[in-house]
């Protein structure tokens, strides 16, 4: 199958290797449900050599910087407790912590969640987080210029390998809210 972005060697539906997923993400496609048929979430596979931005657009395409997306696990905090939450952003842009994810939290303080408790929280690798198959009951903030874009390319749970999701699928998502300006330029 070609990907419908960018310039891939090997591109499959996700329910079709769902071996070559982590645990939570291969639950997550293998129990998929909404408006968006998961054979539309496509696999595509990626040299890790290659997963900082800048390199990967120039050997797999371009275009893929205006349509790709960072997953990043972030911890609010208020009195004694923690709310651990995923934001989904434009990878052109940053995460507003200070502002729209401490105030959606309701916390007092909001900062990026340490790699440890990113990984051991999630049971997927650094750098490869993805919004599909987070933990029950984990918010998943998602910037609306995410959701209005075609196609999408995030992480697949694993640095090596890649997902292209339709934009309007992130809405979908367990504990999904979509938000005007989570990401800032």
């Amino acid at each position: 199958m070609r990907a419908p972005i960018g310039h891939f060697d090997t591109a499959t539906p996700a329910p079709d290797c769902l071996d070559v997923l982590v645990g939570p993400v291969a639950d997550a496609v293998r129990h998929w449900s909404g408006s968006v048929p998961a054979e539309q979430l496509v696999h595509v596979d990626t040299d890790p050599q290659w997963a900082d931005t800048a390199v990967f657009v120039e050997h797999y395409g371009r275009e893929l910087l205006e349509q790709s997306a960072n997953c990043v696990v972030v911890a609010g905090k208020r009195g004694g407790g923690t709310t651990l939450a995923a934001c989904v952003v434009l990878s052109t842009t940053r995460v507003d912590v200070n502002g729209v994810v401490r105030r959606r939290l309701g916390a007092r303080k909001a900062s990026f969640a340490a790699m440890d408790t990113a990984v051991g929280e999630t049971g997927m690798e650094y750098g490869g987080i993805t919004p599909i198959g987070l933990p029950a009951g984990w918010p998943v903030l998602v910037d609306s210029a995410v959701v209005d874009l075609p196609y999408v390319l995030v992480g697949s749970g694993r640095r090596r390998g890649k997902l292209l999701v339709p934009g309007k699928a992130f809405a979908e998502l367990p504990g999904a809210v979509v938000l005007e300006g989570l990401g800032l330029a």
